[in-house]
């Protein structure tokens, strides 16, 4: 039931199941359940090399699926080696993995939260600037919508076969880029974040058109 809190052993969840967890609404996943059962359990360092394990999988999908995530990879790091250093015991590097867990559990969610596609909310993130109005972030998301449409839907084409081998065809990208920007973008964008929000976004689209990947191939 959409209501009730699932009890799932984390062993065999996160050891078999794989990413099926985030198949589940955040606020099905009880997490104090899930700490209370390794308190009990006798194998705790299987039990938390089963998490680690699921936790350094789903990371790296979630990263392919938005690049901006590269902070979440960096930090499951830092809780490993500061536990591998003798850093941390063993109570504590899980409770730093529970934590982990539900940061990342709540970011696998946050695109339907933004109101926004995976792919969507991956030009959100790298057109958002800090402190922005409610307004501004509005016309960042539809900057973001706008951006995608243009480039997958509109006319002329421009991410033709193999664009980014060719000059012509990535500056006709980039300015198609700039424009779509400028026209949606806040005032409040001053000349210089312009020009490095148009820098990031151009440079993901060819590095995902140079891999064969997602919609900029």
């Amino acid at each position: 039931m959409l209501g009730q809190k699932s009890a799932i052993r984390p062993g065999s969840i996160f050891n078999r199941q794989g990413g099926s967890l985030f198949n589940q609404r955040q606020h099905n996943i009880d997490f104090d359940k899930l700490r209370e059962e390794f308190k009990q359990t006798t194998y705790k360092n299987i039990e938390i090399a089963d998490l680690r394990g699921f936790l350094e999988r789903k990371v790296a999908q979630m990263l392919a699926a938005n690049k901006t995530r590269s902070d979440f990879a960096q930090r499951l790091r830092e809780i490993i080696d500061r536990y591998n250093s003798g850093g941390s015991a063993t109570e504590d590097y899980h409770e730093e993995l529970m934590l982990y867990l539900e940061a990342l559990s709540s970011e696998a969610e946050r695109h339907t939260q933004e109101g926004l596609s995976e792919d969507e909310l991956e030009l959100f993130d790298l057109l958002k600037k800090e402190n922005m109005t409610i307004e501004e972030n509005q016309k960042v998301k539809l900057a973001a919508k706008s951006l995608l449409i243009r480039l997958l839907e509109g006319q002329p084409k421009v991410l033709v076969q193999d664009w980014f081998k060719d000059g012509q065809s990535k500056r006709v990208v980039r300015t198609t880029v700039e424009q779509v920007l400028h026209s949606n973008l806040p005032d409040s964008y001053d000349r210089v974040t312009f020009k490095e929000k148009c820098d990031n976004v151009f440079e993901l689209i060819v590095g995902y058109a140079s891999e064969g990947r997602k919609w900029a191939a």
